[in-house]
């Protein structure tokens, strides 16, 4: 198996978003088992926002499985896990109305927003091929060299999203704290909770983030050594 010292810089990148993924699990565990003191439901929150800004062609609609909750733009819906569509608890409101936030960032036609989906099919291809490329290039002599640039090429694509998700996901969580005070859907020191789940959530774009670009960095190694 081929092994270069430069998997090494991947370590720090592991350790990192295993710390990410605990501390969200965590965060929103705690805030999972405390009722927000309206008692809406996170399908609630997300319907109560959504009326409020004038959005009525978006549904709200409960998906299978934990922490699965996204807005597809496509089909015109906020999906909730079924936990966070049905539970009262700060957690599933801050969740909610993050989803929302991206609501409103595509009704607004925020750009990073739009740039990030246009990436979506350059990601598939470089994150599928392009350490393909790069570790089928180590094996091809003086050939490899050209598959390796192409590999490291795909793969830079990888990054450029993962730069352009922190902007979208960090607007779209203030939009949520912003909504959830203003609505007085939470009240108090629940947006302190909020907060809290939103930005335990945001750390771990933050932490993918960093360690694809330790990914990109040791591959520009690699190819540097195929050269020496």
């Amino acid at each position: 198996m081929f092994f270069h010292w430069s998997y090494l810089l991947l370590i720090p990148g592991m350790i990192l978003v295993f710390w990410a993924q605990q501390r969200v699990q965590n965060t929103y565990r705690k805030y999972s088992e405390i009722p927000s003191r309206m008692g809406m439901t996170g399908a609630e929150v997300a319907k109560m926002i959504l009326d409020r800004m004038g959005v009525y062609d978006v549904s709200v609609e409960p998906v299978a499985g934990e922490l699965t909750d996204h807005y597809d733009p496509s089909a015109k819906a906020v999906r909730l896990s079924e936990v966070v569509y049905g539970s009262s608890s700060l957690a599933a409101a801050a969740v909610a109305a993050h989803e929302c936030g991206h609501v409103l960032q595509d009704v607004k036609g925020y750009v990073p927003m739009n740039v990030r989906a246009a990436l979506v099919p350059a990601v598939n291809l470089g994150a599928n091929f392009g350490p393909l490329l790069i570790m089928g290039g180590l094996f091809l002599g003086a050939l490899g060299g050209v598959f390796i640039k192409i590999g490291i090429a795909l793969f830079a694509a990888v990054i450029v999203f993962h730069l352009v998700t922190l902007p979208v996901e960090f607007d779209a969580s203030s939009r949520a704290l912003r909504l959830i005070d203003e609505l007085g859907i939470l009240q108090g020191e629940e947006n302190q909770g909020a907060r809290k789940v939103l930005n335990a959530a945001a750390f771990t774009y933050v932490a993918t983030a960093l360690y694809a670009l330790l990914q990109l960095v040791q591959y520009i190694l690699i190819a540097l050594g195929q050269r020496d």
